[in-house]
């Protein structure tokens, strides 16, 4: 299987970066606005990008400021099934994510597309984590 793997300084606290990664407010703060979410285990975010496209994502694991996992139920078909891991690292500038997209059979091109807009996006999440204001879709990557 194939990974798409990211590794970014957050100059914010683990909180902070956290609150943003798991809360309705902070993940339409910097991915899409149409959001849909619970920080719980288990429950289903969704996730909308336009008319008539959508992502849903199952919470697998929340272990707070530290851990995200996500699995992929609806999307592209090269994500579904594919997992998701955002993990939190202290750092004496903020916060360290290290993000996994795992779980791609093979690479195509939308997992090379997927890649790129992950980097657009976490630039995103990083300036709202930082300035309190990100670029979520259709805004990240102008």
């Amino acid at each position: 299987m194939k990974s798409i793997y990211h590794r970014l300084l957050i100059e914010a606290p683990p909180e902070k970066v956290y609150e943003a990664l798991t809360t309705q407010e902070g993940l339409a703060g910097w991915w899409t606005p149409d959001t849909s979410a619970r920080p719980e285990t288990g429950s289903i975010l969704r996730f909308a990008f336009g008319p008539g496209y959508f992502k849903e994502m199952e919470v697998a694991e929340l272990v707070p400021f530290t851990c995200i996992k996500w699995r992929c139920l609806k999307g592209y078909e090269d994500w579904i099934g594919t997992t998701l891991s955002f993990e939190l690292q202290p750092h004496a500038k903020g916060t360290v994510l290290l993000f996994h997209h795992d779980g791609w059979k093979d690479y195509t091109p939308e997992f090379a597309s997927c890649s790129y807009d992950w980097a657009l996006f976490f630039r995103s999440l990083k300036f709202l984590c930082e300035t309190g204001k990100g670029f979520p879709y259709p805004e990240f990557n102008k």
